[in-house]
């Protein structure tokens, strides 16, 4: 989950939006993995694993986790022997992150909408609640699609639209328990009340999935889960 401040404008207002972003998550980074598993009740443990298991990355693929952050979708790809770099534009983050046990992980600042990745160098991307963050998402998905090798793989885990009998349950832990947790363990509720406008204001599963496949991936489908609160979507570059 990727708290950072409601931007002022649609346009998310270009250079503004990243630096606002990349100072909220300075400011929540000590808690950051704390306020994941409050939040989701550890749920985003098992997202996550599921995610890292659709990515089939092989032995030796070179990897990136694209906003990355603390490096926990990382560290479960480098598990099964991929070579796997975190890529986020938040030093503290990553920071955070070189803290615990690196897994023999690189870490490297850059944005998903200017990747700092040679042409077809990588065999999998993953992405993992930063996509909704990004300045231009969808420049990102064009960029991500730049970076992979013919037929590498696109994996992005994100938030997304429930099921309409579990919507209204879920609204009101959004709206009402969400930024508390924030304000009492983070002591940063404006960023929590975000989080949950974010999600609202993401693209729902069909539109990500159209978005995906206007930027060339082939392939592209999606998977539910916790009845739709999030969802993976995974597409391929052409070979």
């Amino acid at each position: 989950m990727s708290p950072a401040p409601i931007p002022p404008s649609p346009e998310r207002a270009g250079e503004n939006h990243r630096h606002i972003i990349q100072d909220m998550f300075t400011a929540v980074a000590p808690r950051y993995d704390l306020m994941n598993d409050l939040m989701s009740m550890g749920i985003h443990r098992l997202w996550k694993r599921r995610a890292v298991a659709l990515c089939a990355a092989r032995p030796g693929d070179a990897c990136v986790d694209l906003g990355g952050g603390t490096g926990d979708i990382a560290r479960l790809l480098a598990a099964g022997g991929a070579r796997v770099t975190v890529c986020d534009p938040s030093s503290a983050m990553m920071a955070e992150g070189r803290r615990a046990p690196s897994g023999g992980l690189s870490w490297v600042a850059g944005t998903g909408e200017q990747l700092p990745f040679a042409d077809a160098s990588l065999d999998v991307v993953t992405t993992s609640f930063a996509l909704r963050n990004m300045t231009r998402p969808q420049d990102a998905l064009t960029e991500i699609l730049r970076v992979l090798k013919p037929g590498g793989r696109f994996v992005c885990l994100e938030f997304s639209q429930a099921a309409g009998w579990l919507r209204p349950a879920y609204d009101w832990y959004s709206h009402h328990v969400i930024p508390r947790l924030g304000a009492a363990v983070a002591g940063r509720p404006e960023a929590y009340r975000y989080l949950v406008d974010s999600i609202r204001e993401f693209p729902d599963q069909r539109l990500l999935k159209a978005w995906m496949t206007t930027a060339g991936f082939e392939k592209v489908s999606y998977v539910n889960l916790s009845f739709g609160v999030a969802a993976i979507h995974r597409g391929a570059k052409p070979s």
